[in-house]
C-alpha cells in the first residue's frame, strides 16, 4: 500500500477539470436516453467517500444528479423489508444518483457495531444478490466502488479532522471506533467481496492513500466503462494498481489494507 509519489496540485487539476467536461457529456447522454444510473461508494472511515461524490456532482445538473446518504433507520425502517428504505432514493429514467454508503451498512457497519443481529447480516448476505439482479435486470448502470485505505492513513486522517474546526462534523462516534474495531471491519470487509461480488454487479477496489489519484482514478474508470459521444478512450485510461476489480489477487498484490 501506498507504493507511489503522490499527485501534484497543478497535474490534478488539469486532470480533474478534463474529466469533468467528459462527465458533463455523459449526463446529457444521460438525460437524452433516459438512462438510469446508480454508483455506490463504500468503504472504510475516511477513505474519502465525500470528497469523491462532490468532484462527481461539481458540474452537474442537480436537478438529474444527487448524492444519497441516509442517516440512521427510523423505528418504521427497523420494522419494514431491509432494502425497502433505499428503494425510493434509486434513478429514475435521466438520472444519475452516488450513494454516500448503502444498504451495504449491514454488509460492514452494522455487525462490526452491532447494530444488526447475526441472522440479519446472513440474511443480507442471501438476499443482496437477488436485489441487485434485479436492478441489472431494469437495465440500469449499476456499480460499486469499495474505498479502502492503511490504518496509519486512516489515523492521519483522524487526527487532521480533529485539529480543523471546518471538519469536525466528520468525526462521529463510528469513526472513533474505526482504529479499535479495524480487524473487525477487515474481516467483515472480506467476506463481503467473498459473497457479494457478482458478475454481474462486481466490487471495483480503490486504493485511497492518495486522494487526489483516487479521485482521478475512479472517475476515469467510471468514465471507461461508458458509452457516450464524444468520449475521449485516451483521457479514461486509468491506473490498475489504484482501481482493480475485486479478486483474490487484490490481496497479494497490496491493493486491498490486511
Amino acid at each position: 500500500m501506498g507504493r507511489k509519489k503522490k499527485m501534484k496540485k497543478k497535474e490534478y487539476k488539469k486532470e480533474l477539470y478534463a474529466l469533468q467536461v467528459q462527465l458533463v457529456k455523459f449526463q446529457r447522454h444521460v438525460i437524452e436516453k433516459e438512462l438510469k444510473v446508480c454508483t455506490i461508494f463504500e468503504g472504510r472511515d475516511a477513505a474519502g467517500k465525500d470528497g469523491t461524490i462532490k468532484r462527481f456532482l461539481e458540474h452537474l445538473s442537480p436537478r438529474e444528479a444527487r448524492a444519497v446518504a441516509l442517516g440512521k433507520p427510523s423505528d418504521r425502517d427497523r420494522k419494514s423489508w431491509y432494502f425497502q428504505r433505499y428503494v425510493p432514493h434509486l434513478p429514475s429514467g435521466g438520472e444519475m444518483v452516488f450513494f454516500n454508503r448503502s444498504w451495504y451498512n449491514r454488509a460492514g457497519v452494522e455487525p462490526v457495531m452491532g447494530f444488526c443481529t447475526p441472522e440479519e447480516h446472513r440474511l443480507f448476505l442471501e438476499e443482496v444478490d437477488n436485489f441487485e439482479e434485479m436492478l441489472v435486470h431494469d437495465s440500469m448502470i449499476f456499480i460499486k466502488y469499495y474505498l479502502d485505505i492503511s490504518k496509519k492513513e486512516q489515523k492521519k486522517r483522524f487526527e487532521a479532522r480533529e485539529r480543523d474546526p471546518l471538519k469536525q462534523w466528520k468525526i462521529s462516534p463510528i469513526d472513533r471506533q474505526a482504529q479499535k474495531l479495524w480487524k473487525k471491519y477487515s474481516k467483515a470487509r472480506d467476506e463481503m467481496f467473498a459473497k457479494t461480488s457478482f458478475a454481474f454487479a462486481p466490487w471495483y477496489v480503490v486504493h485511497t492513500d492518495d486522494k487526489k489519484t483516487a479521485r482521478i482514478n475512479v472517475m476515469k474508470h467510471f468514465l471507461s466503462m461508458m458509452e457516450y459521444p464524444e468520449k475521449d478512450e485516451k483521457l479514461l485510461i486509468y491506473d490498475h494498481e489504484v482501481v482493480c476489480e475485486f479478486d483474490p489477487v487484490c490481496y497479494e498484490k497490496g491493493l486491498i489494507a490486511p
